[in-house]
């Protein structure tokens, strides 16, 4: 019974196949239309080499320097004297901003950088971690960007209700703490949105 099932799939799925002529001739005319790709000095629209000479990439002289995601897609994020404004960037542009932050934040270091999002805290060990949370577009994923307030504050007597929307700007550090890389915001400010 078990060799009729999958004799009936297997016949089933061949039959699905159909005609590939279509399919063929668009191979054909893509690789009829490739340049003679025997020369190893080929070049593709990048400027990358085709050929198999990595070489090169031993060299520090010859590899760019590291961008940032808004250096590399060109996008002017700084706003009102702020390096990077992540309130002026749709939510998939900042949730993408926020995540080369923690990916790369060697390039945001002292950098004056302004985010909108929902306040977060959460007390470890004693103390208090403070984070404006920002989603993507689909609301599904979040990363929160953390921030120490700039003079005397206390909890929660100065700082507004969880998941409440507020904008915090300050100056970007990053620090390690239990073998991690954390990204803050430190003198921050903050202001509730007006809704």
């Amino acid at each position: 019974m078990k060799k009729l099932i999958v004799l009936t799939a297997a016949a089933v799925l061949l039959a699905g196949c159909g005609d590939t002529t279509k399919m063929d001739k668009l191979i054909e005319q893509q690789e009829n239309s490739k340049p003679d790709s025997s020369s190893a000095d080929d070049t593709s629209s990048t400027g990358w080499s085709v050929g198999s000479d990595y070489s090169k990439l031993d060299s520090d002289d010859s590899l760019e320097p590291i961008k940032s995601y808004a250096e590399m897609y060109g996008i002017d994020a700084a706003n009102d004297g702020f390096d990077v404004d992540l309130t002026i960037l749709d939510a998939s542009m900042t949730y993408a901003q926020v995540f080369d932050m923690m990916y790369n934040p060697s390039l945001y270091e002292g950098k004056k950088v302004r985010a909108v999002g929902n306040f977060a805290h959460t007390e470890e060990n004693g103390k208090d971690y403070f984070a404006v949370i920002i989603k993507d577009a689909t609301a599904c994923c979040a990363q929160g960007l953390e921030f120490d307030l700039q003079g005397d504050y206390s909890y929660p007597e100065d700082f507004p209700e969880e998941e409440a929307e507020l904008v915090v700007w300050g100056d970007f550090t990053s620090y390690e703490e239990g073998g991690y890389t954390y990204i803050e915001l430190e003198n921050a400010k903050m202001l509730p949105v007006a809704g």
